[in-house]
């Protein structure tokens, strides 16, 4: 007796829905219900970012310690939603200007600029745009907060990323080529892969770098008004300014906590899972783990949601089309792109000149255009501080990354203590620095080089540690082969393999120590505040008064000084890197 077709079909597909739910196990089980956890947690606290709110309403920050879960939760959603719209940007940015000859000459200097902005800089424009766009609601403050913490991630894992796509190896570019890539498919399957690895390792860096700026973005002073939103940075801050150790005690716990929980259920995993795209010809003899990752790649939700996810990628894939082939060549005639090369710098002059023009205007019309001398002396004070940290780094950090990126069993040592050290919030120990100085009699003038380098420094070890990693396996033990140690095997293995990660940092780390003068020049414990001299505390005592013009001054100049160091240090090194130190 035959079965009739249809129900032969049912039976099938509830037998194969019954094999793949014997695959799950308690594995799965603890995945789904810790995902369901998440979810429940960011949606609940994210109910707090939508109550009402008005601009002259005087926002406090409960300092109770019990309310430290709670903060803690805030921050990390902040942090994240600001990582998010990071990776974004430097998507598309970098991979613009890698890809554009015209738009990478006004990109680039124009992410130099950014970079060199400091995020009260941003916060005075932020706060004013997102509380009109969100009128009546806490949103826009978030917002701006998010935007803030933003600005302190994104500039580091642009550069990182668009340095990846222009040192592509070349024999990957010939095989994108071969293998007629859509640009789409280039991207996917070639240039994010080879970039995979400093990417991560740059984002790690950079959300080191937000928890730095944690109690600037959550306790928001601006234009003679003062904003807090619930966050341990602000919690942080009001437990500083109210000169309680023991409280400050407690947010260091909590951020402690967080950061080693985030480096461990996030960082770590993401670390040993990008290890599959380093390029090398033999297998490593020791590579990255994670418990974590370990644990999801017992599970099945891995392998199920990419099954499920099979038709959407395959769309993807077809509408990466429209972007044309990989190999298929820009035939302009010389000519034409001359001309088109002087249309587009005259329209970019015309764009910039004018609005140079009525930025003096305003300047001249309120202060006049000597407001520019003082910050313009001020800054050759900041400039030695970040000479003096920059160069001392260097030294110390770049031998100790490259031990640890040698080393994967160090790594998993060293990478929780480092990615501590990185993120820990300066602020937090500025009650310890202000004793110090207070009892020792040091300036602030040379301590204040102390205070910028835990917000800057980490960019170089990060950077030497991610660039030692990359380095191919069978390189290193094609040296140990042949017994070349010393000075001849940083010659010739070392300093070309780590050189172009060791720029990324160097860039990375001036502009960093350029934005930590901000905090770093003006220290407050209690009833006791200690200045420095420098561009950076110019900055921060324009910004809290809401002096406009010494605002723009000193942004301008400080811009003017990181460009120029770009321009006459940084970018010449980046094309050494780029024509002589590369490993493809």
């Amino acid at each position: 007796m035959s079965v009739p077709r249809p129900l032969a079909g049912r039976a099938s597909l509830s037998s194969r829905v019954a094999g793949r739910l014997a695959e799950f196990s308690w594995v799965d089980l603890v995945v789904a219900l810790g995902v369901l956890v998440m979810l429940y947690v960011v949606v609940r606290v994210g109910r707090g970012t939508t109550v009402s709110f008005s601009p002259s309403q005087v926002i406090t920050v409960d300092t109770d310690p019990a309310r430290l879960p709670y903060y803690a939760v805030r921050s990390l959603l902040r942090m994240f939603a600001a990582l998010g719209l990071s990776l974004v940007f430097t998507m598309v940015w970098a991979y613009t200007a890698a890809h554009s000859r015209r738009l990478e000459r006004v990109l680039i200097p124009a992410l130099d600029i950014l970079q060199s902005v400091p995020v009260l800089g941003f916060l005075t424009v932020a706060v004013t745009g997102f509380v009109a766009l969100f009128p009546g609601s806490l949103l826009g403050l978030e917002c701006a907060a998010i935007f803030a913490i933003f600005t302190s991630q994104a500039w580091n894992m642009t550069f990182a990323f668009y340095h990846s796509l222009i040192t592509t190896p070349r024999e990957m570019d010939e095989l994108s080529r071969s293998m007629r890539f859509t640009r789409w498919m280039r991207f996917w399957r070639v240039e994010l892969p080879s970039g995979a690895i400093p990417l991560v390792w740059n984002a790690m860096m950079s959300f080191g770098g937000g928890w730095f700026f944690l109690v600037a973005s959550e306790a928001i002073s601006v234009l003679n008004h003062r904003y807090a939103l619930p966050g341990v940075g602000s919690y942080a801050g009001a437990a500083i300014a109210a000169g309680d150790l023991a409280k400050v005690g407690w947010a260091i716990i909590t951020m402690a906590i967080m950061v080693v929980g985030v480096n461990f259920l996030f960082w770590r995993p993401l670390v040993a899972w990008v290890e599959k795209f380093k390029v090398e010809q033999s297998e490593a003899v020791h590579v990255q783990r994670s418990l974590v990752l370990d644990f999801l790649r017992h599970s099945q939700w891995p392998r199920t949601l990419g099954r499920a996810l099979t038709p959407a990628r395959e769309t993807v894939n077809r509408f990466g089309r429209v972007f044309g082939l990989d190999d298929r060549p820009l035939r302009i005639d010389p000519r034409r792109r001359r001309a088109g090369d002087i249309v587009f710098a005259v329209a970019a002059c015309v764009l910039i000149g004018w609005g140079v023009l009525n930025l003096l205007a305003y300047l001249e019309l309120r202060t006049g255009l000597g407001v520019f001398a003082e910050p313009l002396l001020l800054g050759l004070a900041t400039l030695a501080r970040v000479v003096v940290l920059v160069t001392v780094a260097t030294l110390v950090w770049v031998p100790i990354g490259v031990k640890i990126g040698f080393s994967p069993r160090l790594t998993r040592i060293a990478q929780p203590l480092v990615q501590i050290l990185a993120s820990f919030p300066a602020n937090f120990l500025f009650p310890l620095a202000t004793w110090f100085f207070l009892r020792t009699g040091l300036s602030l003038n040379l301590g204040g080089v102390l205070l910028m380098a835990l917000g800057a420094q980490w960019y170089i070890l990060f950077n030497s540690i991610a660039g030692a990693m990359a380095i191919p396996s069978d390189l290193r033990e094609a040296m140990d082969n042949l017994g070349i140690r010393g000075w001849l095997r940083w010659k010739r293995l070392i300093i070309p393999g780590i050189f172009p990660s060791c720029v990324t940092g160097g860039i990375t780390a001036s502009g960093g120590a350029w934005n930590a003068s901000i905090v770093s020049e003006i220290v407050t414990f209690g009833g006791t505040t200690l200045t420095a001299t420098g561009l950076g505390a110019y900055i921060a005592h324009a910004t809290g008064t809401g002096d406009y013009p010494k605002i723009i001054a000193g942004i301008a100049v400080m811009s003017l000084y990181v460009v120029g160091l770009n321009r006459l240090v940084w970018r010449r090194l980046y094309r050494l890197a780029e024509s002589r130190y590369s490993l493809g």
